[in-house]
């Protein structure tokens, strides 16, 4: 039976395939640099929400911020405030609205965010938990504003909110669980854990004992959803797979190297790598961080060198061992971010020093593309992209946007805003990375997604199943034999770790559709060019936790813009 494919679904290809492409940015062999905004808030906290538009904060108690309140808007007064206790009427959180590359400032931020954490709900709110002072066991929630709702659409806490978490998370890491629910893990001297929401079970609303946090380190753990539903945490130079159901530690990997430290102050930074189709095996890697004793020598104003190693462990293997392999150049507080293709971009951060106020003299080298799928000793390639981009030091962050560009934001290595006086001030602006992908010269190979489509909101088009199908039309000029689907959760960022961050290929069959356009009552042969991919969605949501993704056609290494889709 011939297809009937309505002409609305093809206009975006007809563009593609008669004209030149997507419009791309000049840039080098390594991409491009773009500045953005300045947003008026440094960014040291991120997360991209599935209406395009990144929630941006900052801490609250530190003094005004360079961007006022709206006119008409009543002051932050809060008067536990350790700098502005009688008002504060700057914002401290952005919503930056990436298609049209404007921002707004969010006002109803109360209590403190510092060093905090959080994770995006199934139905696509930001939860972030946590920070520091009258924050420590605070939540506050971010819904994806539409639009229409601008004026009223803002973060949800009062002064007078209860506490909601049951310990002090400061420095901890949430990690959205196959319910849907998340995880928070560690904080500033918290060998626990706990649930956000609170679980009506028998583990009850309480914190729970983690003693392998106490061993290494609470600060920012990395903390990854393994395949099996297990987490796979790693604090200081060591991992555990830990069953969070039953409180358990399944099992023990060996030390990372010779022991030098990876996570906070010493701030590394870590993935899990892409995961295959119907996956039997997963694996992390651990790049940076600094040598024993690096940040006592900071502290008395001595910055070591960084380190240039990364650990590799299928951590799904009964006799995993760390490989180790060298990145062309040492990063300390750098930020790894997987990429549409499964490819990760590694970018900001120092070659020197440790996370920390004043704590490092040397902005790392440009970014570095890490391929997993590369022989041993060809996975690294430095980049020289076209542009002149801002360090990013302490308290900088980066995530995947949509089209395929990676935003980073923030770097105040004080503490307060400092703009004069300084090597490195305050970094109030937002930019964009464009891997080489986006260069002008793979215009051809770069596919488009027509159906389903995106809309002007940026809305998912998209609602699926576990272990359905998904059938996607696109167009590429220059289509290869090697195509593949990904879908990627947007993370939250902070101080050097994706929280959240994880990408899936998919099952994956392509044809050239059987069909024709119906347009009114005329008939067209389908265009040289258009494709059809029939997608199997993941099995299980230990694979995908249920909620917003990005998805992708990547032709080669050469990905479209994605679309989002919902999963449950």
């Amino acid at each position: 039976m011939k297809m009937k494919l309505r002409s609305l679904h093809l206009v975006p290809l007809l563009l593609v395939l008669a004209c030149c492409g997507i419009i791309s940015p000049a840039s080098g062999a390594g991409g491009s640099w773009k500045f953005l905004q300045n947003v008026g808030v440094s960014g040291m906290h991120m997360q991209l929400l599935h209406n395009d538009r990144v929630i941006l904060f900052d801490r609250t108690n530190f003094g005004r911020s360079n961007l006022s309140f709206p006119a008409g808007t009543p002051c932050r007064a809060n008067p536990k405030d350790l700098a502005l206790p009688q008002g504060d009427c700057t914002a401290h959180a952005v919503e930056y609205n990436v298609r049209d590359n404007t921002f707004r400032p969010l006002v109803h931020i109360v209590t403190d965010t510092w060093c905090s954490s959080g994770y995006v709900t199934p139905d696509g709110t930001l939860v972030q938990t946590g920070g520091w002072n009258d924050g420590y066991r605070k939540v506050r929630l971010m819904p994806a504003c539409t639009g229409t709702d601008d004026a009223t659409c803002d973060w949800s806490e009062r002064l007078n909110d209860p506490d909601v978490l049951a310990a002090d998370r400061w420095y901890a890491t949430n990690q959205r669980l196959p319910d849907g629910t998340a995880i928070i893990v560690g904080g500033l001297g918290q060998a626990t854990y706990e649930f956000y929401p609170k679980p009506t079970s028998a583990f009850g609303p309480g914190t729970f004992a983690l003693p392998f946090l106490g061993q290494t380190n609470t600060l920012y753990p990395f903390v990854h959803l393994n395949i099996d539903g297990n987490l796979f945490i790693f604090a200081n130079n060591r991992a555990v797979l830990f069953d969070y159901r039953t409180g358990q530690t399944v099992r023990t990997y060996p030390t990372l190297g010779n022991g030098e430290p990876r996570t906070n102050p010493e701030a590394g930074s870590s993935v899990l790598l892409p995961l295959k189709p119907d996956p039997t095996e997963a694996e992390v890697l651990v790049c940076g961080g600094a040598p024993v004793g690096a940040n006592a020598d900071a502290q008395r104003g001595v910055f070591d060198p960084a380190l240039t190693t990364c650990g590799r462990i299928k951590i799904t293997d009964p006799a995993a061992a760390w490989a180790v392999e060298t990145m062309p150049s040492p990063r300390v507080m750098g930020d790894m971010i997987t990429l549409p293709n499964g490819e990760v971009a590694i970018l900001n951060g120092a070659r020197d020093g440790v996370g920390g106020w004043e704590f490092a003299k040397t902005p790392a080298d440009g970014p570095v593309i890490y391929r997993p799928g590369n022989a041993p000793g060809a996975r690294f390639e430095a980049q020289n992209p076209a542009g002149s981009p801002r360090p990013r030091m302490y308290h900088s962050s980066a995530l995947l946007l949509r089209d395929g560009r990676v935003l980073v934001g923030g770097s105040n290595p004080h503490q307060f805003y400092v703009f004069d006086g300084v090597q490195f001030p305050t970094e109030l602006s937002v930019e964009a990375f464009s891997p080489d992908y986006l260069d002008a010269a793979n215009d051809a190979r770069r596919p488009k997604i027509a159906f389903p489509s995106s809309s002007s909101t940026g809305q998912q088009q998209a609602r699926v199943k576990y272990g359905s199908s998904l059938t996607l039309l696109f167009g590429a000029k220059d289509l290869g034999p090697d195509v593949s689907v990904t879908m990627v959760a947007p993370s939250f960022t902070t101080h050097t770790f994706a929280q959240g961050q994880r990408l899936l290929f998919l099952q994956t069959q392509v044809d050239r559709p059987h069909g024709y356009l119906v347009n009114g009552k005329h008939k067209m042969p389908l265009p040289h060019g258009v494709f059809q991919a029939t997608v199997q969605m993941p099995a299980r949501p230990e694979l995908a936790p249920p909620g917003y993704y990005m998805l992708f056609v990547v032709n080669g290494r050469i990905p479209s813009e994605g679309i989002w889709v919902h999963i449950s």
